[in-house]
């Protein structure tokens, strides 16, 4: 669609579009005396010292340190500075939303675009489940045009998605995730340059929780379209390819506008100190250095052992989709070649009451009959996998 004819007006939600959002005491002043936020001046209830053996203190204390006491940045400027050195195509800081891991950056885009018990948003299964459970609790409709599916595609179905948002009046968000989960395919970028061009005046969501695993000749993030495309909306993650999922941070990519609105209906300080903290060190040279080292390490592990190892396997049908992600959708298969969710189901079962690995089952979801999605773990967890796998399936032959 021209790009002019996006209208962030007639996407974001009445009510939004007039909130007053809550200014917080740290939106004015972050220095000086602070006796504006009612904050406990006497510092944090934490252990203040940590003594070396010989009784002086030889660590900073981290409470002290990130003045716990204080509430923290609620713009989180100093992380976004760093994330638009990793992702050079993003604009400014304008156009860097953080939120408590995607899933709050999910709910937040529902909240703002979609009225409830009126409008809708369109998905394509098989897809992050998280989607359908926050229209769910938003009482939001969910419209499901499901990917391309046959030979494990996992792309697109393009003109349905097209006709199906374009068609219909309540949908105000297509979501569309790439690479996929569970299908670990990265969507072609003609398709999504088609949806974005089709004359679809709600939000397009991208995504990219797994973008980093995507080996370059593959494909690239979507971030860099966000100047063109005024109603797309790119999500990443630190929980990934960071190995930071228990810090919580979620990040979106857009036009201002659109972050401007998300920023407004956020709770003040939804994204802790600590976890600005550990963000912003992980977001050095030195922790993006080894974020790509520990990727390529993985990336290796899933294309030249795991993938290889794994079709060796009886039973094993097929790894299916792209590999564009940090885990394998591996297909098992009955005596005549046909999906099997029954013999998924009992391998998946057995592996994690009776032999201590612990995979998903994700025969369940659409175009993914007899699937388990095994996630890439170091060199000896992957051999455990296989030398598991081969041992419970030779039983299975028995």
């Amino acid at each position: 669609m021209p790009v002019s004819s996006f209208d962030i007006t007639r996407v974001i939600r009445p009510n939004i579009l007039r909130l007053e959002p809550y200014r917080c005491a740290r939106d004015d002043f972050s220095e000086g005396v602070l006796l504006d936020a009612n904050e406990n001046s006497y510092g944090a209830a934490y252990k203040s010292n940590i003594s070396c053996d010989n009784g002086q203190i030889c660590v900073e204390p981290q409470a002290d340190r990130l003045q716990l006491h204080r509430y923290p940045d609620p713009k989180g400027y100093e992380v976004k500075q760093r994330i638009l050195k990793l992702r050079p195509s993003v604009a400014g800081v304008d156009n860097v939303f953080l939120g408590v891991g995607s899933d709050e950056i999910i709910d937040l885009i529902v909240r703002i675009t979609c009225q409830p018990g009126r409008d809708s948003i369109l998905i394509t299964p098989p897809t992050y489940g998280m989607y359908k459970v926050v229209a769910s609790i938003n009482d939001v409709g969910i419209v499901k045009v499901p990917l391309v599916v046959e030979d494990g595609a996992f792309q697109l179905d393009v003109d349905a998605v097209i006709a199906a948002a374009t068609g219909d009046s309540s949908v105000k968000v297509i979501w569309l995730c790439s690479p996929g989960n569970p299908t670990g395919t990265i969507l072609r970028e003609a398709d999504v340059r088609q949806v974005l061009d089709s004359g679809f005046g709600g939000v397009v969501v991208v995504d990219e929780a797994y973008v980093d695993f995507v080996r370059p000749e593959r494909g690239e993030s979507y971030a860099r379209l966000v100047a063109e495309y005024p109603g797309l909306f790119v999500m990443q993650t630190m929980s990934k390819s960071f190995g930071l999922a228990g810090i919580r941070l979620g990040v979106g990519i857009g036009g201002r506008e659109i972050v401007s609105y998300l920023n407004r209906a956020k709770a003040p300080y939804s994204v802790s100190s600590l976890t600005l903290d550990v963000a912003k060190h992980a977001l050095s040279d030195e922790g993006i250095q080894k974020m790509r080292s520990v990727v390529n390490s993985l990336q290796a592990q899933r294309d030249e052992y795991l993938i290889p190892k794994l079709l060796q396997l009886p039973r094993v049908g097929a790894i299916l989709g792209g590999n564009d992600g940090n885990f394998v959708l591996c297909r098992f298969v009955d005596s005549n070649g046909n999906a099997s969710n029954e013999i998924a189901k009992r391998v998946y079962t057995e592996m994690a009451q009776n032999r201590g690995l612990v995979v998903r089952y994700r025969g369940s979801d659409y175009g993914c009959e007899g699937c388990l999605r095994i996630t890439v773990g170091t060199a000896d967890e992957n051999k455990m996998v296989i030398e598991t796998l081969r041992n419970v399936l030779s039983e299975e032959e028995d």
